[in-house]
């Protein structure tokens, strides 16, 4: 029994040296600072959250410049492509016009050659038929 009490007593022991430098150690990390110290190390902290938030700032108006200059690019790139579409539909339309204008006078004049034949061969008919009329009224 004596060895068993012995070798618990030295567990013991060890154990309470670990756990003392443990705790000492876990203390001196966590002990509050002085008052000038604290306010030191919140000083440099507020300082380099400025200074991540000047680096912050200069990235987002990179990118705003970036952004506001691809916008400008992609817009005049559109604008040109909706007046080369524009003036492209102007001419085909102008095209159109000039071509249905053209069969239309073409229609017309055909037409026109028809309509006169036909009242050629109408006043003929008509100019025959007179000499019975007169006959009729008569």
């Amino acid at each position: 029994m004596s060895e068993e009490n012995n070798i618990n007593t030295k567990d013991f022991v060890i154990g309470t040296l670990v756990g003392t430098i443990v705790g000492a150690s876990v203390a001196l990390m966590f002990a509050p600072k002085s008052g000038r110290e604290l306010r030191g190390d919140i000083n440099q902290g507020a300082l380099q959250v400025k200074d991540r938030a000047g680096d912050w700032k200069d990235i987002a108006q990179e990118k705003g410049s970036d952004w506001k200059n691809k916008a400008f690019t992609t817009s005049t790139e559109i604008k040109q492509r909706a007046m080369d579409t524009t003036s492209q539909l102007s001419k085909k339309t102008q095209d159109l016009t000039k071509k249905l204008s053209d069969k239309f006078k073409n229609t017309s004049s055909e037409d026109e050659e028809v309509l006169d034949t036909e009242v050629d061969a109408t006043e003929v008919e008509t100019s025959d038929a007179e000499p019975e009329l007169e006959k009729v009224e008569k």
